[in-house]
């Protein structure tokens, strides 16, 4: 019995090995799960679900053999993939969460999020934030060509890169402050997110009272899982394969 986590893929053409390694895990572990959680950033971009990309269709057919294996998936978006909709959820048999959301994991009231909202003083990033969830502007950019939103997502990525190279790590972490205040808002001791991409397991006190926060790892270099159970949580590391060597 077990529930499982896992955020920040950031899959693309660029990385097979990432992609080998995600879909083995769906087709090997996580087969026998109560549920699996994906928590943004599954790709390193998305223009839209009419994208014809490959990569897309062979992810969206490993998730959907899951699902059809008994495994419920929920998906929350993360700030590369805020984009992906109901067309794509439906090929992948996800179901779209809210962020942040509130989940009963075997008894304890768990917030989930990408983890985005809680980097309260990277002030650029959130701007641009409240910019991207403007329903009209969404609109507009998924009616573009699709080679004009391809074009667009890589300059605004350039540009992601460039700018996150002067900032402070202390900025582009979260803010202490916001995690007790939506956990405070949202009544949960325990909170589940992405985002940071530094895994760890941290243990707090929150008005007197224990409470405990959990960061999921990104798959630049190994694979990272949260596995829940009734009995408590642990994050594992899972190897990627290596890249096949060139013949002499």
């Amino acid at each position: 019995m077990s529930t499982l986590f896992i955020s920040d893929i950031h899959l693309s053409e660029a990385r097979p090995d990432m992609t080998a390694a995600l879909l083995h895990f769906l087709q090997q572990e996580a087969p026998g799960a109560d549920a699996l959680y994906v928590l943004g950033d599954l790709f390193e971009f998305w223009i839209g679900d009419d994208d014809p990309n490959p990569l897309h269709q062979e992810v969206a057919d490993a998730f959907l053999a899951l699902s059809r294996r008994g495994v419920p998936l929920y998906f929350i978006h993360g700030n590369r993939d805020f984009l992906l909709g109901q067309d794509f959820a439906r090929r992948a048999g996800m179901t779209l969460l809210p962020d942040p959301c509130i989940i009963d994991l075997y008894g304890t009231r768990t917030l989930l999020s990408h983890g985005d909202l809680l980097c309260t003083r990277d002030l650029g990033y959130q701007k641009f934030r409240r910019i991207t969830q403007l329903g009209w502007l969404r609109w507009i950019f998924l009616r573009l060509p699709l080679a004009r939103r391809r074009k667009i997502a890589g300059k605004l990525r350039g540009q992601s890169q460039q700018q996150n190279a002067y900032k402070a790590q202390a900025i582009m972490d979260v803010t202490p402050q916001a995690v007790d205040e939506m956990l405070r808002q949202h009544g949960c001791r325990l909170m589940i997110h992405g985002h940071t991409h530094r895994p760890a397991i941290h243990d707090v006190t929150l008005d007197g009272r224990a409470a405990r926060r959990i960061v999921l790892g990104d798959w630049f270099e190994q694979g990272s899982i949260l596995i829940c159970t009734p009995g408590g949580q642990r994050l594992e590391q899972r190897s990627l394969p290596s890249a096949p060597q060139p013949m002499d």
